[in-house]
């Protein structure tokens, strides 16, 4: 409940905006996305002038149902935008960054620099590059960023559609791979709490479900699996195949349900000249401590991090050395 308690800091930046505008990271995932909308529905409840800025063109599949499904339904803006929703006092704008604290990771840094007043809820370490300049109510004891707004919700006693309720349960299903990770008695809680205000667990599986083509082209990932110490599983992609960022997040996922694997990386080519890490372990190795070594980030369960003009190969040697300077 560590957002209740830091409620002042929230009560007081909401307290004195005319204006609110929601922003996460890049490439929206259901915790993103959910975050922002359950946000949105509680500064509605407080009757405060609100939108959600996403700048992606290309959204993964459950944010894209949601999106379709809710259009018209919530006041969605372009960062390029903004000028005409600004309220003319400076003072009285709000940027509220959700699901991140990292500057290069939001939708986009220029937002930043346009609105005085911050406020970041996340769930994520802070580090170096944590937006400056900003009033920060982080608390990485949390599944996720949608189990701190619950927590909000049910703290106003805000009013929720069981539709969005469902989004809030799904953004926790994705971020606890499914209640197996950073999962605590108040997670299940705030499960219980969304389920009683009509969250359905078939329509987040819903949320869940795969494109069938991109579930096999992840499945190619599967086929030069190795394992480092016998508690590390190790794989990457060939240099031809060109991954989303999700797809290796959801690998990564994948790999800590085999027997003795306590953490897991993957490694793969998510643009043209961008290779990308994605990490997820059990708790017993820090993936932020890790991957901060290679510019990326994170928290202890779970991290990424991205390299420019540089080759698969680079990448997975600089990332075993350390690995190796881990276990030793």
């Amino acid at each position: 409940m560590g957002i209740i308690k830091e409620r002042r800091k929230l009560n007081s930046a909401i307290r004195n905006a005319k204006t609110i505008f929601l922003m996460a990271h890049k490439n929206l995932d259901l915790d993103a996305i959910g975050s922002q909308i359950g946000m949105y529905m509680v500064l509605k409840r407080k009757k405060k002038n609100c939108y959600i800025i996403i700048d992606d063109k290309n959204h993964e599949l459950g944010v894209q149902k949601i999106l379709r499904e809710l259009e018209g339904c919530i006041d969605i803006i372009r960062s390029e935008n903004i000028e005409e929703y600004l309220y003319p006092r400076s003072s009285k704008n709000l940027l509220i960054v959700l699901d991140t604290n990292k500057t290069e990771l939001v939708q986009n840094k220029d937002v930043l620099n346009k609105i005085e007043k911050k406020l970041v809820i996340d769930h994520h370490d802070l580090g170096k590059t944590t937006i400056k300049n900003a009033t920060i109510i982080d608390d990485t004891k949390t599944s996720s960023t949608c189990e701190m707004i619950t927590n909000l919700i049910e703290y106003y006693d805000v009013e929720l559609e069981s539709y969005y309720a469902t989004i809030l349960l799904s953004g926790i299903v994705l971020d606890t791979n499914n209640f197996t990770l950073n999962t605590s008695a108040e997670t299940y809680y705030s499960a219980y709490y969304l389920a009683s205000l009509g969250a359905s667990a078939k329509k987040v599986q819903y949320l869940l479900k795969q494109d069938i083509e991109e579930y096999t082209e992840r499945q190619k990932l599967m086929a030069s699996i190795e394992t480092i110490d016998g508690k590390i599983a190790f794989t990457k992609s060939t240099p031809y195949t060109q991954y989303r960022r999700e797809d290796l997040a959801k690998v990564a996922d994948t790999l800590l349900f085999f027997n003795n694997i306590e953490a897991s990386f993957v490694v793969g080519r998510i643009g043209k000249d961008t290779i990308g890490i994605s990490a997820r372990s059990l708790g017993n190795y820090d993936i932020s401590k890790i991957l901060s070594k290679l510019g990326g980030g994170g928290d202890q369960t779970a991290g990424a991090a991205t390299f420019e003009d540089t080759t698969i190969s680079k990448v997975e040697q600089e990332l075993k050395k350390i690995l190796k300077e881990e276990g030793e």
